[in-house]
């Protein structure tokens, strides 16, 4: 008992650190108001951490899930518009609790309207903001075409799109691996909550007519999918024998995103009198990112061919690798936008 109550705090102190060392340098030009994102961040990743442990078991996945949340490019792009517009991201989580921790057992007639609150407090929010003429996140920011490359490649966009619907590159082989159980365990209410925020993101006259950003509905199915992200995780951690072909699957998409990073880099190396140097060295990370993730989902696939658990070994390996890739990415991002 005193160990569960232990992790939270430990989650806490991590996020707050991490915080920490992204947003210091910056401390120097910040206004009253501006001290609210790194708040948002660790606010925003212990929520999606208390929120994982529902399905989580691993710390270290569950830590990972909120990290990734907390501090993923969506996010930290939150900085382009109001500081308070990060902290509507960051309550979400918190908003779903209720639904998956009071509605179990004999209360789970109340799971549906539960379900509810996150929608209601982005409706609420936008509410409140027009009654005081806040206007935190401009109801014409919208999903675009462009956020599908944004999804892929997010430090190469993070100058060039308003919102970075995206995650960064390791952790898209545990996101991957958590659809895939995901839609195996046919979990609907999981499916539908990742899928009808979505939708409602398009629906430009209900947005209209709210006075809602179609963006704001995004905050919803990014944390479902940072939580498929620590499921994933999990999953590479304890994947045996029988799962090798979906790992091995994994490793081959993660090795095509970085061959496309890579080829896209050359292009752009090619350009005249260098002027996309900057972008084709983006491109580069990018690739060097994705290919240390084919490297370590193989080891996995390796390890679970051969019936090696290995489970500290494991996590070491995956953890080290989203570290990685997760730190010097929202260092860049957080440089970027501030």
């Amino acid at each position: 008992m005193l160990r569960k109550a232990l992790l939270p705090i430990a989650a806490f102190i991590s996020y707050a650190l991490l915080a920490l060392y992204l947003y210091y340098p910056h401390f120097e030009h910040f206004g009253r108001l501006d001290y609210l994102y790194p708040v948002n961040s660790v606010l925003a990743g212990l929520g999606c951490f208390v929120l994982s442990r529902r399905w989580i078991s691993s710390f270290a996945a569950s830590l990972l899930a909120g990290g990734v949340y907390g501090f993923g490019p969506f996010l930290l792009a939150f900085a382009r518009f109001h500081a308070t517009a990060g902290f509507l991201a960051a309550s979400v989580p918190w908003f779903l609790c209720p639904a998956v921790y009071l509605a179990r057992n004999k209360w789970r007639a109340v799971a549906i309207p539960l379900s509810l609150l996150p929608f209601l407090a982005i409706v609420a929010f936008f509410a409140v903001s027009i009654r005081y003429r806040l206007f935190a996140i401009p109801t014409q920011a919208k999903p675009q075409l462009l956020d599908l490359a944004t999804l892929l490649a997010p430090l190469v966009m993070a100058g060039r799109s308003q919102t970075l619907v995206a995650f960064y590159h390791v952790p898209l082989a545990a996101l991957l691996v958590g659809l895939l159980m995901l839609f195996a365990a046919k979990k609907v209410g999981i499916i539908v909550m990742l899928l009808a925020p979505i939708i409602l993101s398009f629906c430009d006259s209900l947005n209209a007519y709210l006075n809602v950003s179609p963006v704001a509905w995004l905050t919803i199915p990014l944390l479902v999918c940072s939580i498929l992200i620590g499921l994933g995780t999990q999953g590479l951690i304890s994947a045996a024998d029988p799962d090798r072909r979906w790992i091995l699957l994994d490793a081959v998409f993660m090795g095509a995103l970085a061959i496309v990073s890579l080829l896209l880099s050359t292009k752009y190396f090619q350009f005249f009198a260098s002027l996309a140097d900057n972008v084709a060295r983006l491109f580069v990370r990018t690739g060097l990112m994705y290919t240390l993730a084919a490297i370590a989902v193989t080891i996995v696939y390796l390890m679970a061919r051969t019936k090696l658990r290995l489970r500290v070994f494991r996590i070491a390996l995956i953890c080290s690798a989203m570290a990685v890739d997760i730190i010097p990415g929202a260092a860049f991002i957080v440089d970027r936008l501030l």
